[in-house]
């Protein structure tokens, strides 16, 4: 057979990183032989999906054989009624992650620059690059964005800020007055993306309610999930609430039939299953708190958080804690991917999973 040389990747391609997840329960079962796993990396949420959802699931489960709706539309019309908005405000992903690269898509072209904080979330920067524009990554201040120093990088080139509030993975939060003086500084045509996938957390009062500032704001697009407090990482279910202009955009990017039929049945039941919605709160609340105090006792310093996990630094390897912990079958996620190298993030389990956690981490540390 004759060889051939590989086809040749693309310049602004070739440099990605694969985006690289929380180690999958599965895994760590077939390369250590452990069963009692319990995996806190990944942000999801301990007490599962809606109940609601699970039943969507099952009666729909015979519809599979047929293309699902490519607008949501029973999704959008609840959707909009919860949030007061017009259907014509949302567009509907695989995932928001899905919809951070629909906008890269819409809306940047070469040479435009992309700006976010550092570190935060991945698909930010891998968004930017895919349209072959220039990210640039402004420090956080004591793990928080820094606000002013975004305004100061503003150029005529910014077609795009990516603010995650709360900031994975450092679950700190950008405040009302902080996101008003920004915007006040920002031209029209440069559009400021809130990356909301944890708002559900917050009990901060200074939160802003952004989805208030579209109705003012004609560049502000905010994304969320039902991955997080609905319980779906597994279905992939993101949104987008804009202006129906940003939309309209969006929409002439989107692949058809992207989000799958039963992601758009098990969304939502979830929607209107508030017990589920509360109770998953309230355990994050407790936990939170929880984990705060017990990672501090264990001599780390632990930032603030309003997610459903919290950002410590071990002062230590963190690697080797990880796979510490990975060998009695406790999955965390390591700051090494963010730059920070003695960093922990750990989601918030049941008080079991945050009580085992904590057991097993001092059991690391005292080694």
């Amino acid at each position: 057979m004759r060889r051939f040389p590989a086809p040749e990747i693309a310049p602004h391609v070739a440099g990605l990183i694969p985006y690289q997840p929380g180690k999958p329960i599965a895994e760590l079962e077939r390369e250590l032989g452990i069963r009692d796993i319990i995996k806190l990396a990944s942000n999801e949420n301990a007490l599962g999906p809606s109940p609601a959802a699970v039943e969507a699931i099952r009666a729909h489960a015979g519809d599979v054989h047929l293309y699902p709706e490519g607008s949501c539309p029973a999704l959008r019309s609840a959707l909009a009624a919860k949030l007061r908005v017009d259907g014509s405000c949302l567009a509907f992903g695989n995932g928001s992650d899905e919809i951070i690269h629909f906008l890269g898509l819409a809306f940047l072209t070469p040479g435009d620059q992309v700006i976010q904080g550092s570190p935060t979330f991945s698909r930010y920067e891998a968004a930017a690059r895919l349209a072959q524009a220039q990210c640039v990554r402004i420090p956080l201040r004591d793990w928080r964005y820094d606000l002013d120093a975004v305004g100061d990088a503003i150029t005529a080139q910014t077609r795009l800020v990516f603010i995650a509030n709360p900031n994975n993975p450092t679950g700190t939060y950008v405040t009302e007055a902080e996101l008003e003086r920004l915007l006040d500084r920002i031209s029209p045509r440069c559009i400021v993306c809130m990356d909301e996938a944890y708002f559900e957390y917050v009990d901060a009062p200074d939160y802003p309610d952004t989805v208030a500032l579209i109705r003012e704001q004609t560049n502000i697009v905010i994304l969320r999930t039902f991955s997080k407090l609905y319980g779906l990482a597994g279905l992939r279910v993101g949104y987008a609430v804009a202006r129906p202009e940003i939309i309209a955009a969006i929409e002439q990017v989107r692949e058809p039939f992207n989000v799958n039929h039963l992601a758009q049945v098990a969304a939502l039941a979830a929607l209107g299953d508030a017990d589920h919605a509360q109770r998953s709160r309230a355990m994050v609340a407790s936990g939170r708190a929880v984990l705060t105090d017990g990672l501090r006792a264990l001599g780390m310093d632990v930032v603030p958080s309003q997610a459903n996990f919290v950002w410590a630094d071990t002062r230590r390897d963190a690697q080797a804690i990880f796979q510490a912990l990975l060998r009695r079958g406790v999955i965390v996620r390591t700051g090494g991917a963010f730059g920070a190298p003695t960093c922990i993030r750990v989601t918030v389990g049941t008080a079991e999973q945050n009580e085992r956690l904590l057991n097993t981490l001092a059991e690391v540390l005292a080694l």
